[in-house]
């Protein structure tokens, strides 16, 4: 994957100023070019209970979510807290914002995060010494730079993307913290500092130090030192919970008309164990609002808030843990949460003392959940904080750059030594430049699941055509170097697939090849049983049998192979945890298999040149030979390219 290098140097915390806003244009083409602001409606607990009431019910239903939870606090209180649909379905159980308990997935972090502040605050913790320092086990060096806790908390220490053992249903497969961490150490893709890379590993490892210098275990630490001053009696990170608490979790749908998941056990629980009420999570909003609360002192409560890292101008900044969400000229920071069923928002609205958080206890409906809460969000935000918005003109450059940004982009957040690559050469994400001068990218739609079009008003700078998002690049050298939108950029960003992994042209090669192969291995039972029925006798003995049945068995080999894995890719697409070590046999079968259909390419170019140089052969029949010899190196090498032949299994 390509290495970028493009961290902003850490601001002072007195650099409180919002991610700077898109730059308006100047002149004659500016005037009478701007959508006014519709009214701010009151925040008050009527006014958003009646916005709710006339959102909710139906987006549950239409999105097949069986419930959630929605909270509002203001000025140091809470303003509104509902629940809306059912903790259990089956039971037909209402969710209860004070005593329903969800999972808010990786908004668990906010918590770690705050915890390693409060150990900075005691100066036990340095935000910029070597992270080796407070581990009993080492991160291998790489780069030749350490790891702080600073890149920890901007998600840029440069870690690989894990996900074996992410999610569990068993909790006998849950290890201990320490155990957890040691397990497997990430391969280091990036140097620190270099480029975002969302990593729940270095979330847990941020918690497991806290762990270490205070002497507490992380979930007690926590208990001690956040829920318990802030009286969030109804929160924990045990895993299961405790049976006092375990009597008000929701269950966690994929759909409501299905069946309920089991309870979900994260192994690396500081980056995402968190099982708490609506009702306690406001008093941790609350707590940040008054900027750290009984939590923190004001000045590194606005550490945390402040823009220590923008990694593409004119998106929103990260924070020491937050992230910026900026809108509508207001500082917003905040963070998401997802496991397989549970999915959470949570976001502050810093100079404006308010906070909103919700979360739903199903994906819901073609990934409703993810669509429901963004749009939440914006619409929150556009209703009570309203701001006109410049009708930017389309800039001159849009048709060249759009040419520009075509291409295949993979996520930074992505793996290089394990199948995890694989999975980023499916998921990449194409952009193609419109005949308008817009573009589109495939990884990013809108609520009908269609690509959305982005329109350039800036150099290198798009805005949606519901003008409520922004899209910018980085460019080096006449080149796109990476991309992103304003709601990933602080975590992650898309990079230009390296030639080695551009689907652009590797997935329609290895359809052909497919096909051949498909054609090769289908005709040999075929051919066989139409000589034995008229008697041919195609007079292929000794070495020029074997030759052409091990490349027959080659490509019947290759297809169980690419078979056995589109079944494990659905099996983990169905949740992830089948990436509990259920699947490790069958890895290790479709290796062996691989290793199998290597000694058959190896016959089959030795097949193909033996036919080649043979007197007397067709022209056809050397051209076809060459072709299934070329089909297996090609998607050999893919496999091997994408990390499906390794001697471990750590990913």
């Amino acid at each position: 994957m390509t290495a970028l290098a493009s961290a902003a140097a850490a601001q002072s915390p007195a650099d409180l100023k919002p991610t700077p806003p898109v730059p308006v244009p100047s002149g004659p083409a500016a005037m009478a070019s701007e959508t006014p602001a519709a009214p701010a409606s009151t925040l008050t607990k009527a006014d958003v209970d009646s916005w709710l009431d006339g959102y909710m019910p139906y987006a549950l239903q239409t999105g097949d979510i069986a419930g959630a939870v929605v909270v509002v606090v203001k000025d140091g209180q809470i303003l509104t807290e509902r629940g809306f649909g059912y903790a259990d379905v089956k039971e037909k159980k209402p969710v209860d914002p004070a005593g329903t308990l969800f999972r808010p997935g990786s908004i668990s972090k906010l918590f770690t995060w705050t915890a390693v502040m409060q150990q900075v605050q005691a100066g036990k913790l340095d935000l910029d010494r070597d992270v080796n320092d407070y581990l009993d086990f080492k991160i291998p060096p790489a780069f030749g730079k350490p790891i702080t806790l600073r890149h920890i908390m901007t998600h840029t220490p440069g870690f690989e993307e894990t996900a074996k053992y992410l999610l569990l249903n068993d909790p006998k497969l849950a290890k201990p913290l320490d155990q957890a961490m040691k397990r497997w150490v990430p391969t280091r893709i990036y140097a620190p500092g270099q480029i975002p890379a969302y990593s729940n590993y270095g979330a847990s490892l941020a918690g497991y130090i806290v762990q270490r210098v205070s002497g507490e275990p992380f979930a007690q630490y926590i208990q001690n030192h956040i829920f318990a001053p802030l009286g969030m009696r109804h929160s924990s990170f045990v895993q299961p919970l405790p049976p006092d608490l375990a009597a008000g979790m929701s269950k966690g749908y994929a759909l409501a008309s299905g069946d309920p998941q089991p309870f979900e056990i994260i192994d690396l629980s500081p980056a995402g164990a968190l099982s708490a009420t609506g009702a306690d999570m406001a008093q941790f909003m609350i707590a940040h609002l008054a900027h750290g609360g009984p939590l923190l002192d004001k000045a590194t409560a606005e550490q945390m808030y402040a823009n220590v890292n923008t990694p593409i101008p004119n998106l929103p900044s990260m924070g020491l843990g937050f992230y910026h969400e900026d809108r509508n000229g207001r500082r917003i920071v905040g963070h998401g949460g997802d496991t397989d069923v549970f999915h959470s928002d949570l976001h502050l609205f810093i100079d404006d003392g308010v906070g909103l958080y919700l979360s739903f206890n199903s994906a819901g409906r073609e990934a409703a959940a993810h669509v429901l809460r963004e749009h939440i969000f914006v619409d929150f935000t556009d209703r009570y904080f309203p701001q006109a918005k410049p009708l930017l003109p389309t800039a001159p450059t849009a048709k060249e750059h759009a040419r520009a940004m075509a291409g295949h982009y993979v996520s930074s957040r992505g793996s290089e030594t394990n199948f995890m690559r694989l999975v980023g050469l499916l998921g990449e994400a194409q952009v193609v430049a419109n005949e308008d001068g817009t573009i589109s990218v495939s990884a990013l739609l809108n609520a009908a699941r269609v690509p959305k079009r982005w329109r350039e008003v800036g150099p290198w700078l798009w805005q949606d055509t519901e003008g409520k998002e922004h899209l910018a690049a980085v460019v080096k050298d006449g080149k796109v170097a990476m991309f992103s939108i304003g709601g990933f950029a602080p975590i992650f960003e898309f990079v230009p697939a390296p030639g080695n992994l551009d689907a652009g042209w590797i997935i329609p090669v290895a359809v052909a090849a497919l096909a051949v192969l498909a054609l090769t291995a289908l005709s040999w039972p075929i051919v066989a049983l139409v000589r034995r029925r008229y008697g041919y006798n195609p007079g292929i003995t000794g070495r020029a049998l074997v030759l052409h049945r091990a490349t027959r068995a080659a490509a019947w080999g290759i297809l169980v192979f690419i078979l056995g894995w589109t079944m494990m890719l659905a099996a983990i697409n169905q949740g992830v945890d089948a990436l509990d070590g259920r699947l490790d046999i069958w890895m290790r079968l479709m290796q062996l298999v691989l290793l199998a259909v290597i000694a058959g390419t190896v016959a089959s170019l030795w097949n193909a040149y033996d036919i080649a140089t043979r007197a007397g052969r067709r022209p056809w029949g050397i051209v076809w030979a060459v072709l299934v010899a070329l089909s297996l190196v090609f998607l050999v090498w893919l496999a091997i390219n994408v990390k499906l032949l390794t001697p471990t299994l750590d990913f």
